[in-house]
């Protein structure tokens, strides 16, 4: 299993541990991911809010170096999955933006390269029954709040990854590593992703919302796809307890590294150290399968 891998410019910064988790899986599980040489930014999040043709010609000029490598193109990210998505259904539903995105570009582009989330990989490439085969350790019933926010579903007629409204994927994972997905009423709403600088009192009101649900329903940890909500779900939580009193050491965990763990993989290598809230009572979790 070859794919071109897009990791995104929040890869080496502050979702680094995402990174790292999926790469360490990857190898795990046989996949290899080639990054595209000289890939660039997809203009999330701002991008779209200022220029139409802009907003497709930032992820196309990713898409036509996976054109050419001829394979399909893996995001980990929820929020570079949903740009590039929108990207080719800009292009091909729209012959102006793609004539104005072929001059931006300097050569055509017809939207055609298949842009899939790991997630799509690892469930419908890999495999469950695959996947637990090679599993070292299961999560003996950890609770986990599969999160999947505004940008990994929807819009469903551009995505058409998973049920805009009550998705599953995250959850079907969780239930192959033995862990107890729980049914929640919060798992796609918004956490203020793009305001988290312009306007923290408005993203600490959502996450207090989302972790406090999560809270409710019981669960240990929550299991996020997306970058903007993982930082924001861990890290406003002292901002949570600061400024509304309210202290859930929730800890919040991408998908990869919950697999990782499973997989027997280091938590060092899965970026376990970078978290805000300390991710040690699920590592103890974890017993040999």
């Amino acid at each position: 299993m070859r794919y071109a891998y897009f990791p995104g410019c929040s890869a080496e910064s502050t979702a680094r541990d995402m990174h790292q988790s999926t790469l360490a899986v990857a190898e795990a599980l046989g996949i290899e991911l080639v990054e595209p040489e000289g890939w660039t930014c997809c203009g999330a999040t701002a991008g779209h809010q200022t220029d139409r043709v802009l907003a497709a010609a930032l992820p196309a000029a990713t898409l036509v170096k996976a054109a050419d490598m001829g394979l399909d193109l893996v995001v980990n990210c929820a929020a570079c999955y949903n740009r590039m998505k929108v990207a080719n259904h800009e292009i091909t539903t729209n012959k102006q933006v793609r004539v104005k995105v072929a001059d931006a570009l300097g050569r055509d582009y017809d939207g055609s390269v298949n842009v899939r989330h790991f997630l799509e990989v690892l469930l419908d490439d890999v495999g469950v029954d695959a996947i637990q085969k090679m599993l070292r350790g299961s999560l003996a019933g950890t609770k986990v709040a599969s999160y999947y926010g505004c940008l990994l579903v929807r819009p469903n007629d551009v995505t058409g990854f998973d049920d805009p409204e009550n998705p599953t994927s995250l959850d079907r994972l969780v239930h192959a590593m033995g862990g107890t997905a729980l049914d929640w009423p919060h798992k796609v709403e918004c956490c203020g992703g793009g305001l988290s600088m312009s306007r923290t009192d408005v993203v600490i009101n959502l996450t207090d919302s989302i972790v406090g649900m999560a809270k409710m329903a019981g669960a240990d940890c929550i299991a996020v796809s997306c970058p903007m909500c993982q930082i924001n779900l861990d890290m406003r939580q002292l901002d949570i307890a600061r400024r509304q009193g309210n202290h859930y050491d929730m800890p919040i965990l991408y998908i990869t590294q919950l697999l990782g763990l499973c997989l027997g993989i280091a938590p060092e290598r899965l970026g376990l150290n970078k978290l805000m809230i300390s991710p040690a009572k699920v590592v103890k979790a974890v017993v040999a399968a």
